[in-house]
């Protein structure tokens, strides 16, 4: 078990005086929190015997069947006996780890991929493979060629793990003409496909593209969340699941909680029943969108020659690429002495890659703030360039793994 990079971030990054484009926080103050409050405080009221008592492994009934009600937004014909509630969808994810791989198993995933992912599959020492993206998400080309990759060497592998919408680092989403292809690939070759869509609902056009689940029931797992669309403190996530996975799912939630909090249920259950909840994934998208233009429009001001980078169309993030020579994780610590925070690249890799990367992410600090800190980042990008300039490039760090293009876009 290592330490995430983005975890290392946060004890600097949460200074006032630091612009913190690191973390992926949601924007809360676009919640109603005065009717909040009282609805909170109603269901101690009226359910405090219920809501502060343990619970079902699985989690409330109720709570499964809106669950359901909001998958259907994106396609998906679920039975609320198939939906486990968990504690955020990262516990979803460690589940899934723990039932299905062994010491030595193979995982594909984007590359780069989500850095809590890549946390629990190493905790599992599960071998993790990297799918090249380009701006339409996941090649399945590239798909094709690592698992005959995996084969050649002897190795099995037992999931792809994909974040096919406004994916998080990469901020790019899986066109549509390609996933019935991608689905079709993983089940030529038994491989199941664990879909992890906690942004699918925050596109700034207004569409929601169809989940990989909504067209392939029985060989994809579904990773949900309300830490985007709702409040991520409540910690209250769920996976989808074929029936026979769900049993084992409910078994392994038991030993690792016993039971998801009954409360934090509750409160998500009520908030879905008495607000306009829907409404408020519209403001959400609203605020973000304002907030993803703040950043372009500062990149598009700020960056030197050289930079590139994605204008995402929903969800959290930009993935920049750097001019030619510069390591963002071995900046990090510069641009930390200049009050700006980011997320380096190589904490999104398995292998090493990604040292000319860095996410942004725009969800949480206001327009102005957005704008100060991409202003301060690119400073620190032209004075990195003025010392290579004199001082020459530093030696390119080795690295393992196949040369991963990573989904840049100018």
């Amino acid at each position: 078990m290592t330490a995430s990079e983005i975890r290392a971030l946060f004890a600097v990054a949460s200074r006032p005086e630091v612009v913190s484009l690191a973390g992926g926080m949601p924007h809360l103050a676009a919640l109603p929190l005065d009717s909040l409050s009282a609805e909170v405080a109603d269901v101690v009221a009226t359910d405090g015997l219920v809501a502060l008592q343990y619970g079902s492994a699985q989690g409330i009934p109720e709570l499964r069947e809106q669950i359901c009600e909001v998958m259907a937004l994106e396609g998906i014909n679920a039975h609320p006996d198939d939906v486990v509630v968990t504690v955020g969808s990262q516990m979803g994810l460690d589940m899934v780890t723990r039932i299905f791989c062994d010491p030595g198993d193979v995982v594909l995933a984007e590359g780069p991929s989500y850095v809590g992912a890549l946390g629990s599959f190493s905790a599992y020492q599960a071998n993790v493979v990297h799918v090249a993206m380009d701006a339409d998400g996941l090649v399945p080309e590239a798909l094709r060629e690592a698992i005959a990759a995996v084969a050649r060497a002897g190795q099995r592998v037992k999931f792809l793990y994909t974040i096919p919408n406004f994916h998080n680092p990469a901020g790019v989403t899986l066109a549509v003409q390609r996933r019935a292809e991608v689905l079709q690939i993983c089940r030529e070759h038994g491989i199941l496909v664990v879909e992890d869509n906690p942004y699918g609902l925050l596109g700034f056009d207004g569409v929601t593209y169809p989940a990989l689940r909504s067209t392939d029931p029985d060989n994809v797992v579904y990773l949900g969340s309300f830490s985007k669309t709702f409040a991520a403190g409540l910690r209250v996530g769920w996976v989808l699941a074929p029936h026979a996975v769900r049993e084992k799912l409910v078994l392994a939630a038991e030993s690792a909680t016993l039971c998801p909090p009954t409360f934090n249920q509750l409160v998500v259950s009520r908030y879905l029943s008495t607000h306009d909840w829907k409404g408020q994934i519209k403001t959400y998208r609203e605020a973000y969108r304002e907030r993803r233009d703040a950043a372009i429009e500062a990149l598009e001001q700020h960056m030197p020659l050289g930079s590139t980078w994605n204008k995402p169309n929903g969800g959290f993030y930009v993935w920049l690429t750097v001019p030619e020579g510069i390591d963002t994780k071995a900046m990090l610590p510069r641009a930390i002495t200049q009050r700006v925070a980011y997320a380096s690249g190589t904490g999104f890799y398995a292998d090493g890659l990604g040292s000319r990367q860095l996410r942004i992410s725009y969800c949480y600090p206001t327009p102005e703030r957005i704008r100060e800190g991409v202003r301060r980042l690119a400073n620190v990008i032209k004075d990195e360039l003025e010392l290579h300039e004199t001082f020459g490039p530093s030696t390119p760090r080795p690295v393992s793994g196949p040369q991963t293009p990573s989904p840049d876009t100018a």
